[in-house]
């Protein structure tokens, strides 16, 4: 399968299923594009008519150089994924090796687009005991298998309303961790309001990723980012942020932003960040039931789509500039990027990451917390629904008939189960509005990264 478009100024040709990325010149990009539907003669005429002035040896030799790059596995590659698409997952079968841990179901802000109802997850306010937390890492450890790398994030609502039992989780996986054999990688997602120097020197120290929650411009953020009394949070949270990401000294961090159809133009709460000094940014569609005020609409989508665009060029710019930044969807590693376990088989939700409530509940990811039928097991049973793990375990690219002929479909690996579920009703749906973005971040991502070569060359 081929993907051809033109950005940045450059003609670019994906070969789906060998990740190859090509940059060519115009006569090459026309002729690939017809070279699986005429023959040589054919085609080298056809592409001669179009362009009387290039000499016919020219024409001769493109194509040749373009049947040494389909020989070579460059081009024109065969899928030979789908056959492993379920004995991969087969082989991991049983281990999990990251959770997320609901350390508070409970939060002091009052986002109206909060996918977890404040914090709530549809349900009681709530927060997890330290005996709850410690079975849910001595269940992550006695279900790793041989994995020594585990990933746990501490989550919410907002999990600085537990800090205390935060403190002691970490405290008791450091203190078994060599025991064990095991690696806890730890990762705190915050809104900031609590945010003192006790947070980020422990942070700092323990986590090895920060999560923080910015919309961008004042005005967007507290449209949405307030308190139970309706006042924005803004003023209070960006002075916190921004001693936390200095005393971090280059640990990793990000800015994570949602936009909305109140946003759309959200390359402008990117720049904001910039301006404040953040430069590990991530900005995230809202996903939200339909009809609500802040979902993104059709008529919002070429807003989008060209602001994607726009960033590319800005990050590009401050390269050049001496003043790069990180786009979180825009990291993308064109040498080596992903294994093929990973392009195949997605994320892991049920299978290798599942989430964790106050009570120690079982489900397979932060979005399907609080949806009964969701729920796996608990931490002191294990797994009990198979029927739904079982579910999650056919979950790949190839099992979404939607996706098949999709060019993107070993960048997004099927996309989001959660996402897919709540536009469909299946988790082997797709969240369509959700497709055209991710296809534009990749053609952007690969764009941008075609364009940094360049650059390096040069």
């Amino acid at each position: 399968m081929i993907h051809q478009y033109r950005l940045m100024g450059y003609n670019i040709v994906l070969d789906v299923c060998s990740g190859s990325v090509h940059a060519v010149d115009d006569v090459a990009y026309d002729m690939i594009s017809l070279f699986e539907s005429l023959g040589r003669d054919e085609l080298i005429a056809k592409i001669s008519s179009d362009r009387p002035d290039l000499p016919l040896s020219e024409l001769e030799e493109c194509y040749d150089q373009i049947c040494e790059l389909r020989d070579a596995g460059l081009l024109f590659a065969d899928d030979s994924f789908e056959p492993q698409a379920g004995l991969l997952k087969q082989k991991t079968a049983g281990v999990v090796k990251a959770l997320c841990l609901h350390i508070a179901h409970t939060c002091n802000l009052n986002c109206s687009y909060c996918f977890a109802s404040q914090g709530k997850y549809n349900g009681e306010r709530a927060v997890m005991s330290f005996e709850t937390g410690k079975r849910a890492l001595d269940f992550l450890i006695e279900n790793s298998g041989s994995r020594r790398n585990l990933e746990v994030d501490f989550f919410g609502g907002e999990p600085l309303m537990n800090f205390d039992v935060v403190k002691q989780l970490v405290a008791y996986a450091r203190s078994i961790e060599k025991e064990k054999n095991k690696n806890f990688r730890f990762t705190l997602t915050t809104n900031g309001v609590l945010i003192d120097d006790d947070v980020i020197d422990f942070a700092n120290r323990e986590m090895s990723n920060v999560v923080l929650s910015l919309d961008g411009r004042k005005e967007i953020h507290d449209r949405y980012r307030v308190d139970l009394a309706g006042n924005g949070s803004w003023e209070k949270i960006v002075p916190k942020f921004q001693k936390l990401v200095e005393a971090r000294g280059g640990k990793n961090y990000y800015m994570r932003g949602t936009f909305t159809h109140a946003n759309p133009d959200f390359l402008k709460d990117i720049e904001k960040m910039l301006e404040l000094g953040f430069t590990e940014l991530s900005m995230e569609p809202v996903v939200c039931a339909p009809g609500d005020a802040e979902e993104l609409t059709r008529e919002d989508l070429p807003i989008v789509l060209e602001q994607y665009e726009k960033l590319a060029e800005l990050m590009l710019c401050r390269d050049r500039e001496g003043k790069p930044f990180t786009f979180y969807h825009y990291m993308l590693d064109l040498e080596d990027g992903p294994c093929i376990y990973k392009r195949i088989s997605g994320c892991g939700s049920g299978t290798e990451y599942m989430a964790v409530t106050p009570w120690g509940d079982l489900y397979p990811c932060h979005q399907f917390v609080g949806e009964e039928k969701f729920k796996l097991g608990d931490i002191w049973n294990g797994v009990t629904n198979t029927e739904i793990q079982d579910e999650f375990a056919s979950c790949n690219v190839y099992a979404r008939p939607d996706c098949r002929d999709c060019w993107a479909k070993l960048y997004c690996s099927g996309g989001c189960a959660a996402n897919a579920y709540h536009a469909t009703g299946s988790v082997k749906g797709v969240y369509g509005y959700g497709c055209e973005l991710f296809r534009k971040r990749m053609e952007c991502a690969i764009a941008l990264a075609v364009a940094r070569s360049s650059d390096q060359e040069q």
